[in-house]
């Protein structure tokens, strides 16, 4: 039975959306059985950080898939993640960061480190945020507080952009050239607001990804992460 909130729906820590994502693991062997990828590449063998002060999206997705690539040392990497979709969302002051360990040479670990769209923080402006357009986040751990507005909860993966028997196109479904069990556990939202976000993730992909202020960085050691 498909459970439905019309409005807003305030979730306190989004550690609780990601129990739908929880379910979906749960079918994770079967996922890797029907080769199903989240990313359309070969993911690296190092996640990375995120950090934002606010996500604002329309037309929020969320299932569950698996990402493969290949570790650092060159071993099959296999990684159960979330799959985030937006049609259109705007963040404020975006970080993110990657380490890198044991680099030749400096023998120690080295951050980068890429920040975007902070001076949003203090003006407000659209023009001043990071813009994505399609995007689609394949996250392992997230952290944030959450408001959906019309959500739909335990929607067929296959279904997120079937709207009264027909599809819309315009709409975000299964991330386009990859592929995820159409029957397993997804949800829905015409809206989503994140605040004070904090995740992991193995990829990002997006139609259009426009970053104000960009500023990368790179550092010597741990000690400036994101988060």
């Amino acid at each position: 039975m498909k459970s439905q909130v019309r409005g807003g729906t305030r979730w306190k820590r989004f550690a609780v959306v990601m129990v739908p994502s929880v379910a979906a693991t749960a079918a994770i062997g079967v996922g890797l059985a029907q080769g199903a990828l989240a990313a359309s590449f070969s993911i690296s063998g190092q996640e990375f950080k995120v950090s934002a002060k606010s996500l604002e999206g329309k037309d929020f997705v969320q299932y569950g898939s698996v990402d493969v690539g290949k570790n650092l040392d060159g071993s099959n990497l296999a990684a159960p993640v979330a799959v985030s979709g937006f049609s259109e969302a705007w963040i404020t002051k975006m970080c993110q960061s990657v380490v890198t360990p044991k680099v030749p040479f400096i023998n120690d670990s080295v951050t980068l480190r890429l920040e975007a769209g902070t001076d949003a923080a203090t003006s407000g402006k659209d023009e001043d945020k990071v813009y994505a357009k399609d995007i689609y986040l394949d996250v392992s751990d997230l952290k944030t507080d959450a408001e959906f507005g019309n959500i739909d909860i335990g929607v067929a993966a296959g279904k997120l952009n079937e709207f009264g028997g027909k599809v819309d196109d315009t709409k975000p479904g299964i991330q386009p050239n990859t592929a995820a069990n159409p029957y397993g556990f997804g949800q829905r939202a015409k809206s989503a607001t994140l605040r004070n976000v904090e995740q992991k993730a193995w990829a990002t992909t997006a139609g259009t990804f426009r970053l104000p202020g960009l500023h990368l960085s790179l550092h010597k050691g741990t000690a400036d992460e994101c988060y």
